[in-house]
């Protein structure tokens, strides 16, 4: 009897180890081939092609995966067919048709992060942080980020809806749009102050060359001038981002050593930082950066810099928090994937994602009142129903009349800092010729 149970005991131990032994060979099977579960995708793709009730496009078929695929990522990654990345490609040249409105996901709802300056979006009185219930009809719920996109994008003159929803509507706001060719200058200047030498400059987004585009507002506002600049505004304001590279060297041209961003890849390994060059750096006027929350992406990694390094005043409300690096992979079949490979942190190793940037100085975006406006947010939106024709935009987000003081109350408060700057330094410097006394 105890013959018979020390036998069965050995039996036991050999095929639990035969068990562990066979485990541990299927995970390492399993780790050896990490795309066996593409064999049921094939299969379910075979099954689909000749037993569907009706004829189905295969390629049709194999993007919609991708788009599945895609969709449980960031919002920000997303399957481009080969219309919407030629139509992407577009928007870094500052050229496309469309409406104008850069888009998110948030919270699952699709949510615009900034109109185009002059767009139809904008003319329509689109803002910040609104979102879109449905597009000519179909509900965005479930739609990702690149089919919004697409639908609505298209040629110049045609027309779709946009059914709109805002912090303060009672009931969502359709919008009957007309798209129409974008054209983006990057970089716009003006003389504020030709006497003081106050000088404005506006980036719009950061395209190629926008670097380059910047140097020469600034030598333009110089030669109106006559003389250096002594004080600057920088309005990044409804500024949507773009390429990381052309934020960096906006950046490095304000500051002459230090880190600008450091992006990190997955476990944070892959990680790279970009520093600044004393070459080429503007020299050390007085800088106030305008931010709002259509202010994203790169134009954030600006005003971080600008911030941690103590080289400008940032002014405004806080900002719309995108953390993430993207970068564009062109597939053999002119179709493009834009997928976030990393996050990115400012030189304190802030991460702003779903933070934004807090302003030093916090300025609200200041409308003048109506006094029959019951409701400010819907009244002001039913009188852009239309936009056929181009029409007066709201100056306090990003329309004609941003860049001029009279109408900007963030630009004004922006150009009295300086003032007070030049009044105070004047305070307590020696008049010329006199020597300061020393205790």
């Amino acid at each position: 009897m105890r013959r018979l149970t020390l036998v069965l005991v050995l039996a036991a131990t050999f095929f639990a180890g035969l068990g562990v032994d066979h485990v541990a060979s299927a995970a390492r099977r399993t780790q050896a081939q990490p795309y066996r579960p593409l064999d049921v995708f094939s299969d379910v793709l075979a099954h689909v092609e000749n037993s569907y009730v009706e004829e189905v496009d295969e390629k049709e078929l194999v993007y919609g995966a991708i788009d599945g695929m895609m969709a449980r990522l960031d919002p920000h990654s997303v399957f481009m067919r080969p219309d919407v990345y030629r139509q992407m490609r577009d928007d870094t040249t500052g050229e496309f048709d469309g409406l104008g409105l850069e888009l998110t996901v948030q919270e699952g709802e699709l949510t615009v992060i900034s109109p185009v300056v002059e767009s139809p979006g904008e003319r329509a009185g689109i803002r910040p942080g609104d979102r879109v219930l449905s597009i000519d009809g179909t509900s965005t719920k479930e739609m990702t980020l690149a089919e919004a996109t697409r639908r609505m994008k298209g040629a110049a003159g045609t027309k779709v809806t946009l059914e709109i929803m805002r912090e303060g509507f009672t009931a969502p706001q359709k919008l009957a749009l007309v798209r129409d060719r974008i054209r983006t200058q990057s970089v716009d200047v003006r003389v504020l102050d030709a006497s003081r030498r106050y000088a404005y400059v506006r980036v719009r987004t950061f395209q190629e060359r926008t670097d380059k585009n910047l140097a020469r507002a600034l030598d333009d506002a110089r030669a109106q001038m006559g003389g250096q600049i002594r004080g600057l505004v920088v309005d990044l304001r409804n500024n949507p981002g773009g390429l990381l590279d052309q934020a960096v060297r906006v950046s490095d041209v304000f500051l002459s050593s230090g880190i600008i961003v450091t992006t990190a890849g997955r476990g944070r390994r892959n990680v790279e930082v970009e520093r600044a060059h004393e070459k080429d750096t503007e020299p050390a006027y007085p800088l106030i950066v305008l931010v709002n929350k259509g202010t994203a992406s790169a134009s954030e990694i600006v005003a971080g810099a600008l911030q941690d390094h103590g080289r400008a005043v940032i002014m405004g409300t806080p900002t719309f928090g995108k953390g993430s690096v993207q970068t564009i992979i062109e597939l053999e079949d002119g179709s493009g994937l834009k997928l976030t490979v990393a996050r990115y942190y400012t030189p304190k190793n802030r991460s702003i994602q779903e933070r934004g940037i807090a302003p030093d100085v916090v300025v609200a975006d200041v409308s003048p009142p109506r006094v029959d406006d019951a409701q400010p947010g819907e009244k002001e939106l039913k009188r852009h129903l239309k936009n056929d024709a181009p029409g007066p935009t709201p100056a306090s987000h990003g329309g004609a009349a941003a860049g001029h003081p009279a109408e900007d109350y963030q630009l004004r408060t922006a150009l009295d800092y300086l003032k007070a700057v030049d009044i105070f330094k004047a305070s307590i410097e020696p008049p010329r010729g006199v020597a300061s006394k020393k205790e």
